[in-house]
C-alpha cells in the first residue's frame, strides 16, 4: 500500500483551511446582507404607511374642503454641517440660509421623515431646531388611524408621545406617527417616529429620521403660513383688531 506523499497530505490540509475560511467568510457576507434588506424592509414599511396617510388625508380634505393635497416643491436642498448634543438642547447647523430662500419656521427633513424646524437664519447658513430637542412639540397622528398626540423633545434623543385624548392608552409598540399638520409649520403625513415603548400617557417613541445619520435635507415652505401668523400674533393685539 503506498504511502501518501508530503504533499499532498499538506495540499489536504490547506483545502481543509480553505474551505473553514470560505464558510467564515460566507457567513459574514450573509450578516451583512440580512443587516441590508432589514433597513430596506424598514423603509419601505415608513414609505407605506405615508402613502396610505396621504390617501386618508387627500379623502378627508375633498370631503370636508374639496381641496387635494399635492406634492411639496422643497424651497432648498442642503447638507446638515453640524449639530450639538450639549444638555438637553438639540439643534443642527444647515448650508442654506436667506439668500437660498430658507426663512424661520420652515420644516426640515430627509429622505426618511422630518428632522426639525428652522429657528435661525443667516444670509447663508441656518439653526435648525431638532425633533428631540427639549423645547420642541409637534402635533402628531397614528398612520393607521385618526389617534393624535404631541411629540415632544426630551433631549436625549428620543420623543415623548403625549395622548390628547387620555383614557385607555391605545398605542402598540411599533406604531408609527405622522406629522398632522395640525399647528401650521409641517405639511401633514410626513414620518416622524416609531413607538419603542408604551406609557400610562402615551409612550417613547424613536426618530425615524436620525439627524446623526442624516446628510442632506430639504427646507419645506410653512404648511399654512396664515396658521403660523395667527398662532404667533398676541391675544391683546387680536382682540385690539
Amino acid at each position: 500500500m503506498s504511502q501518501p506523499r508530503l504533499g499532498e497530505g499538506a495540499a489536504v490540509v490547506r483545502g481543509g483551511s480553505d474551505s473553514f475560511w470560505d464558510r467564515i467568510t460566507a457567513y459574514y457576507k450573509a450578516g451583512q446582507q440580512n443587516a441590508a434588506l432589514r433597513e430596506e424592509v424598514e423603509i419601505a414599511r415608513i414609505r407605506l404607511a405615508e402613502a396610505e396617510a396621504v390617501e386618508q388625508e387627500n379623502i378627508r380634505l375633498k370631503g370636508l374642503l374639496g381641496l387635494s393635497v399635492t406634492e411639496t416643491e422643497p424651497v432648498a436642498v442642503a447638507r446638515l454641517v453640524g449639530s450639538s448634543s450639549t444638555s438637553s438642547r438639540r439643534f443642527a447647523y444647515l448650508g442654506a440660509g436667506r439668500d437660498d430662500g430658507v426663512e424661520i419656521g420652515m420644516s426640515v427633513r430627509s429622505a426618511r421623515g422630518v428632522v426639525g424646524r428652522v429657528l435661525e437664519v443667516s444670509r447663508s447658513s441656518s439653526r435648525i431646531l431638532l425633533l428631540t430637542d427639549s423645547e420642541s412639540v409637534l402635533p402628531v397622528r397614528r398612520a393607521t388611524d385618526e389617534t393624535v398626540a404631541f411629540a415632544e423633545g426630551r433631549g436625549d434623543g428620543l420623543l415623548r408621545i403625549r395622548l390628547i385624548n387620555l383614557g385607555i392608552n391605545p398605542l402598540e409598540v411599533g406604531d408609527i406617527f405622522l406629522t398632522s399638520g395640525a399647528g401650521g409649520y409641517y405639511r401633514p403625513g410626513v414620518a416622524v417616529a416609531i413607538l419603542s415603548e408604551k406609557t400610562n400617557d402615551g409612550g417613547i417613541a424613536r426618530l425615524i429620521a436620525d439627524p446623526s445619520a442624516t446628510d442632506f435635507v430639504s427646507v419645506e415652505p410653512l404648511w399654512q403660513p396664515e396658521a403660523v401668523e395667527s398662532a404667533d400674533t398676541p391675544i391683546e393685539l387680536e382682540l385690539a383688531e
